[in-house]
C-alpha cells in the first residue's frame, strides 16, 4: 500500500485527495480490527501513515510553490 513520493507526484491533486480519503478509511478500518484483536499485520497501520504523510507533504509543497 505504500506509495513512492515520486508515484504520488505524478497524480493530479483530485488524485491524491481521493486517495488520501481511501487511506483514511482504510487506517479506521485497521485501527478497528486492531482494536478486536482481528488484526494480521499490524505493520500496515504504519505503512498507511506514512503514505498519508507523503500525501499531506507533497501537497502542501505544491500549495507553497504556487504562493511563490
Amino acid at each position: 500500500m505504500s506509495l513512492k513520493p515520486s508515484e504520488i507526484r505524478k497524480m493530479s491533486r483530485e488524485e491524491r485527495l481521493k486517495k488520501l480519503e481511501e487511506l483514511r478509511t482504510e487506517l479506521i478500518r485497521l485501527r478497528l480490527q486492531a482494536e478486536t484483536g482481528t488484526l494480521d499485520n499490524p505493520g500496515k497501520i504504519r505503512a498507511i501513515k506514512k503514505t498519508i504523510a507523503r500525501i499531506l507533504t507533497i501537497n502542501r509543497e505544491e500549495e507553497l510553490q504556487k504562493k511563490r
